[in-house]
């Protein structure tokens, strides 16, 4: 009795520590997610300032922290038809037909691929990772050549045929890893049913597969959404946001520089935050019976 009335002190000094190890680890991750966001989000938060901020808060020798002027002139400039329509409506219309197209095409080859014996499989993986080693001012320069003679210069057509150059290997390589998780044992117990093969691609493995093109889908439209390279190269005449972005920032106006950066960010926010349903890792939990 007596050792064991000694072992309990023990005991209880063991578990007051290890609560407190657990109470500090979770501390300790919480200041560093803080410090991380607030790190992310800073350089948004000190465009939004510049943004609705007037001269005498900014061009000075030490900025204030905080907004000691703040006024709308920037974006009562911005938000106009003719500066931000068509360049909104270009960067929309192609980042969103990219991202479709690119799903739409670079998801099948995935699927083939990932059914593919393991060293056909690795090798044809290396070889699209291979294709992204290349710049895309190397690729531009050619693309744009050959769609001036094609007369796909200035159009939304054009600059979404031109983005799925880079995004379609990029695209493909995430597709592979998600059809390479999904058992076999799904698709057949779908041929079982009476499915045929399309019928189980359509019915089965791509729901299954949705979180993996959501993630796809968002990478190419980021990537298509923020493209400045081939915009300069294809739209001459046209302009998209980032070129907007571009034009401002060489004419050395800050304000309208961050106020056009505000609002390439503010899409993108909303674009991840709707497709961000659907990127569950619990979604093939449950998909095989028994």
């Amino acid at each position: 009795m007596s050792t064991q009335a000694l072992a309990h002190p023990t005991t209880a000094r063991t578990t007051a520590n290890t609560v407190a190890l657990r109470t500090a680890l979770r501390v300790g991750f919480v200041v560093l997610a803080a410090v991380l966001a607030l790190m992310t989000v800073a350089p948004l938060l000190v465009l939004l300032k510049v943004s609705i901020s007037a001269p005498e808060d900014i061009m000075t020798a030490r900025p204030p922290f905080l907004i000691y002027h703040p006024t709308l002139d920037n974006w009562r400039n911005i938000l106009t038809p003719e500066t931000l329509f068509n360049p909104a409506r270009h960067s929309l219309v192609v980042a969103t037909g990219t991202a479709i197209f690119a799903v739409l095409i670079a998801a099948p080859a995935a699927y083939v691929i990932a059914r593919l014996p393991r060293n056909w499989r690795y090798g044809l993986i290396l070889g699209l990772l291979f294709t992204r080693m290349f710049p895309d001012v190397a690729i531009a320069m050619p693309v744009a050549v050959t769609f001036l003679r094609l007369g796909l210069n200035d159009t939304d057509l054009g600059l979404i045929l031109a983005h799925l150059v880079p995004n379609l290997p990029f695209v493909a390589w995430i597709l592979v890893g998600t059809f390479e998780t999904i058992p076999r044992e799904i698709e057949e117990a779908s041929a079982v049913d009476g499915n045929g093969k399309i019928g189980t691609l359509a019915r089965v493995v791509f729901p299954v597969a949705a979180p993996g093109l959501a993630v796809a889908a968002l990478f190419a439209w980021l990537a298509s959404w923020n493209d400045l390279v081939y915009a300069i190269y294809l739209f001459l005449g046209e302009r998209t946001l980032p070129l907007m972005t571009f034009y401002y920032s060489n004419r050395g106006s800050v304000f309208d520089t961050a106020t056009f950066a505000v609002l390439l960010t503010i899409p993108v926010m909303i674009v991840t935050l709707a497709l961000q349903r659907y990127v569950d890792s619990g979604t093939l939990s449950g998909a095989i019976k028994g």
